[in-house]
């Protein structure tokens, strides 16, 4: 009986599960089938699931007017560069906190994450007038500046968490055996702490690839990611959904095959000292 009812349980967590993982995915289908459809057939008041007239139009029609290849190599240099950048000021900032905690580590900590809770509308003009004025506006170098600014607060977090995890005393006997502090951070504490890293790495690349706000607002053309290229498809004249889901399709597609394939990676980050 007791078999019976715990097959049961487990038979009804794994329907719910799938059914939130449908729910939370249908709207990414509805995109990709969207943008097969004819722009009447889109906005029609009872659209098809999927039986309509595919085409491709609309993709032909996104590559003719716009040079996906740009958007995409500007999408991976931004998320990759303030990712990067992000782990370089990160690791020690966190290792200091973890290792070496002072009587305001905790409230420093806050006080990090409680700018995350500020509107970034807040503080668009004095980033806007800055990055006019030091000739950084429209370009990757600075969008990866702000993006690694707007993004150090959770890779600090994350990396505090993980670092928390690694007993100490394996640091304290590098220290006995002779390695300076950088030796210890590079060849004891990193390889230690490569899952949290990954995890890290891999949330923080995808909260930069999907960064609207501060990519409309501080660009144009030259460094214009994907989420702008998205944009470009609303007008005046309203929405052109078909075209609209085939450019969602397009900018959407190579981070979903990213997490994809990295799905255990990140999933054995985010539970890395969960279980001793």
């Amino acid at each position: 009986m007791a078999r019976e009812v715990s097959t049961g349980r487990k038979a009804l967590v794994t329907a719910v599960a799938w059914g939130i993982g449908l729910l939370i995915f249908f709207p990414i289908l509805w995109t990709v089938l969207t943008s097969f459809k004819t722009e009447g057939e889109a906005v029609a008041p009872h659209p098809s699931f999927l039986f309509f007239d595919w085409t491709l139009e609309n993709y032909e029609t996104v590559n003719a007017r716009s040079d996906y290849l740009l958007h995409f190599w500007n999408s991976v240099v931004i998320a990759l560069g303030s990712t990067l950048v992000g782990l370089l000021i990160a690791i020690p900032a966190a290792w200091s906190m973890a290792f070496v905690p002072g009587r305001r580590t905790k409230d420093l900590l806050m006080w990090m994450l409680s700018t995350k809770m500020m509107p970034a509308v807040g503080v668009l003009v004095p980033i806007y007038l800055l990055a006019r004025d030091t000739g950084l506006l429209d370009t990757r170098v600075g969008l990866v500046a702000v993006l690694t600014l707007v993004n150090l607060p959770i890779i600090v977090w994350m990396l505090y968490t993980y670092f928390k995890e690694i007993p100490g005393e394996i640091l304290e006997a590098a220290r006995m055996d002779g390695a300076s502090l950088g030796s210890e951070i590079l060849y004891v504490l990193t390889p230690m702490a490569v899952p949290g890293i990954a995890s890290t790495l891999l949330l923080n690349v995808i909260l930069a690839w999907n960064e609207s706000f501060w990519t409309l607002n501080l660009t144009a053309a030259n460094a214009a990611p994907l989420t702008a290229f998205i944009a470009s498809y609303s007008s005046p004249e309203g929405l052109f959904y078909a075209k609209l889901s085939a450019a969602s399709t397009m900018a959407i597609a190579p981070i979903l095959i990213l997490g994809w394939f990295s799905q255990k990676q990140l999933v054995r980050g985010l539970t890395f000292g969960a279980v001793k």
